[in-house]
C-alpha cells in the first residue's frame, strides 16, 4: 500500500510540473544577457534576441498591449531569481509579477495585456492571391524590436512577391503600433499574422494585393488597484 501511496504521489508531481510544448523550448533558451531585473531598457531587446529556432513556436511576439506596459505606463519591471535565466523565467517573471500574459496561439507565442485581441482579423476576397502568399517564405530569421511600419514595408513586399499596402510615408500608416517580435521560418501568410498581432492591425487579402489597416476591436484594461501585486499563473 505505501509503494502504491508513492507511486501515485510521484505520478501527480509529475503531473503538476509537466511544461506545456511552448514551455519546454523557452525553457531551452537562455536569455542573451546576464541579467536581474526587467524593465523598459532591457526586457524587450533581451526576450527578443534570446528566441530561439524550435519545433513548437514559430515566433515571439510582443503585442501592442505588453510594449504599452514596458514604455507607456512604465510598470512591466520584474525580478530574476535564477543564477542563469531563461526565456521562460522572464516570461513567467514578467507574467507573476505585471499585468502581462502570455498565450500560444499557435505557432506564436503572444505576450498581451488584458485588451489585445488573440484571433487576427483578416478578409480574403481573392484566393488566388491568399494561396501563393501561403507558399512564399520570409526572411529565414526575422528580429524586429520597436520597428514602424515603413522600415519592415520594403521586405514584406521582396519576401511576399505582393504589393503591400499602405505605402510607405503615408497617413494610413501612421496609427499603426510600432512591430516587436522575433521569428524564425515563417511562410507568408504567418508572417501577415505576425505583422497583425505586433502591429494591431488587420488585413485584407485582394487580387495580387495586400491592404492593411487598424485594428479597431479593443478589450477595456481593467482598472488597476492601489496594492497590485501581479500574481497571474501561466495561460495556454
Amino acid at each position: 500500500m505505501k509503494v502504491v501511496f508513492i507511486c501515485l504521489l510521484t505520478f501527480l508531481n509529475c503531473s503538476l510540473f509537466a511544461l506545456e510544448p511552448w514551455q519546454e523550448a523557452l525553457s531551452k533558451m537562455p536569455l542573451r544577457s546576464a541579467i536581474s531585473d526587467l524593465n523598459k531598457t532591457n526586457a524587450v531587446a533581451v526576450m527578443l534576441e534570446s528566441f530561439q529556432e524550435n519545433n513548437t513556436a514559430k515566433a515571439f511576439i510582443l503585442m501592442p498591449g505588453a510594449t504599452d506596459e514596458f514604455y507607456f505606463f512604465n510598470r512591466g519591471n520584474a525580478k530574476l531569481t535564477n543564477a542563469l535565466p531563461t526565456l521562460l523565467d522572464a516570461v513567467t517573471a514578467l507574467t507573476n509579477q505585471t499585468l502581462i500574459h502570455v498565450t500560444f496561439r499557435a505557432p506564436f507565442i503572444l505576450l498581451h495585456s488584458s485588451e489585445d485581441p488573440l484571433e487576427p482579423l483578416y478578409k480574403i476576397e481573392d484566393e488566388p492571391t491568399a494561396k501563393r502568399i501561403q507558399k512564399k517564405q520570409f526572411v529565414k530569421h526575422a528580429l524586429f524590436n520597436d520597428r514602424d511600419w515603413d522600415s519592415i514595408l520594403p521586405r514584406l513586399t521582396f519576401y511576399l512577391d505582393t504589393k503591400i499596402l499602405p505605402g510607405a510615408h503615408l497617413h494610413d500608416s501612421s496609427h499603426f503600433y510600432r512591430h516587436s517580435f522575433a521569428a524564425h521560418n515563417l511562410n507568408g501568410w504567418e508572417t501577415l499574422e505576425a505583422m497583425a498581432f505586433a502591429g494591431k492591425t488587420q488585413f485584407t487579402v485582394q487580387r495580387k494585393k495586400v491592404l492593411f489597416e487598424g485594428d479597431l476591436r479593443f478589450r477595456a484594461r481593467p482598472e488597476v488597484p492601489r496594492d497590485f501585486e501581479g500574481v497571474k499563473e501561466l495561460s495556454r
